[in-house]
């Protein structure tokens, strides 16, 4: 299906070189040019628009009011700022209404990437009230107590960066937000980052402060406590299959960055469940009970209720805020690997084996519902006879070894 983009820059000059860098593009995208926030904003009223990419510093209304507007009454678009902009207060006020940031000058083969991955993501969720609640999340809620421990450290007068950088490291939340800006053009780092304590490092202290402080980038959960939901409970799961995925992918002496991911989306696998306790509370907790009544996983109640996993609701989100790939599929994925061709072992059944033997080695869960490795997944990524090794080690783990 052909995606409607629209670029917004007061520079005619600088909206004629996008035509001509994006000419190869037109069979797959429709391109709309303006030249003012106000024109665009009218354009949106009366079209369908999938992507929007700004200029941030334009007369009349900037790049920050305009995303701000676009997200309050046509939040299902995906929001990118494409600025040569350098100002530090303007680009702190662009965090919470951009998903992405792009710097100018823009190398031809990165924005077009950048594009064609947001519009990509928009097939991940077909049910257009979702793609508007999961577009305009800002931030996702932190444990309350990981949350106190952040700010009161980063209130110290000794404020340590490491110890930033570990409590970061411990939240779901916090985890994925900081991976967000580091990894966008907002700070003008132009390497890929999985770590979040490598994160903090290169974002610094100071920087960390104004976006907490100032920003907001995080939040405590103040929800109400929802009969059958812990979001301790699943704090400690996303912990333990980070781990073990991560152990699984050293035992297979996969490549660092292939290790990194598989920590990383083992963190963030069910996050799309927190989405979904946000937004429709007493709704999703019924699907959560439905599941334990009927004995079956959760995300195939969720495809009955929803049309979609919290797979894929996850997945979105961090593909919006734009995580790299093998991330993004392994949390699209951890249950149904074998949707994607394999191509040997990778982050992804790193990820969807570390869950199973997760769910299964936590048998006293209340949640627990037991669930099988996709075995012609891992027969075809020529890692089947592996398994019991695995197994073997997240017992010993389980059991008080170091992870």
């Amino acid at each position: 299906m052909v995606k409607t983009v629209l670029f917004v820059d007061d520079e005619p000059k600088v909206l004629e070189g996008l035509h001509r860098m994006l000419r190869s593009m037109r069979r797959e995208w429709r391109m709309g040019f303006v030249t003012s926030a106000m024109e665009a904003l009218k354009v949106l009223d009366k079209e369908a628009v999938d992507v929007v990419v700004t200029d941030m510093r334009m007369p009349g209304m900037n790049g920050v009011e305009f995303l701000t507007q676009v997200m309050k009454r046509h939040p299902d678009i995906v929001r990118i700022i494409l600025s040569g902009h350098s100002d530090r207060e303007m680009i702190m006020k662009s965090v919470p209404v951009a998903h992405q940031y792009l710097a100018k000058p823009c190398d031809a083969e990165v924005l077009k990437s950048c594009v064609a991955r947001a519009c990509a993501l928009r097939e991940l969720l077909a049910d257009p009230l979702l793609k508007k609640v999961v577009s305009r999340m800002g931030c996702l809620p932190s444990l309350p107590s990981l949350y106190a421990e952040i700010t009161e450290e980063l209130r110290s007068p000794d404020a340590s960066i490491q110890r930033v950088g570990e409590i970061i490291s411990k939240d779901v939340a916090m985890t994925a937000k900081i991976l967000q800006l580091v990894n966008s053009a907002f700070f003008g780092l132009r390497r890929r980052v999985a770590n979040p304590a490598q994160a903090v490092n290169f974002l610094g202290l100071e920087t960390i402060k104004s976006l907490v402080f100032a920003v907001q980038i995080f939040s405590q959960f103040e929800g109400r406590k929802l009969h059958g939901f812990s979001l301790e409970a699943l704090w400690d799961h996303s912990m333990t299959v980070a781990a073990f995925a991560r152990m699984i992918a050293r035992e297979e002496e996969a490549e660092p960055m292939v290790i990194e991911a598989a920590f990383m989306a083992g963190l963030l696998h069910d996050l799309g469940k927190l989405v979904w306790v946000i937004n429709f509370g007493e709704a999703y907790m019924s699907v959560l009970a439905e599941a334990q009544q009927r004995r079956i996983p959760v995300q195939m109640i969720e495809r009955e209720h929803f049309g979609t996993s919290h797979g894929e609701v996850g997945a979105y989100l961090m593909g919006l805020w734009g995580l790299p790939d093998n991330m993004v599929e392994a949390i699209a994925y951890h249950h149904s690997p074998g949707t994607l061709p394999s191509p040997g072992f990778s982050a992804l059944t790193a990820v969807h084996a570390a869950d199973i033997l997760t769910h299964d080695l936590q048998k006293n869960s209340p949640v627990f519902i037991q669930q099988e490795v996709d075995s012609d997944y891992v027969e075809a990524a020529g890692v089947a006879d592996r398994l019991p090794h695995w197994r073997k080690l997240c017992e010993n783990s389980m059991a008080g070894e170091e992870l």
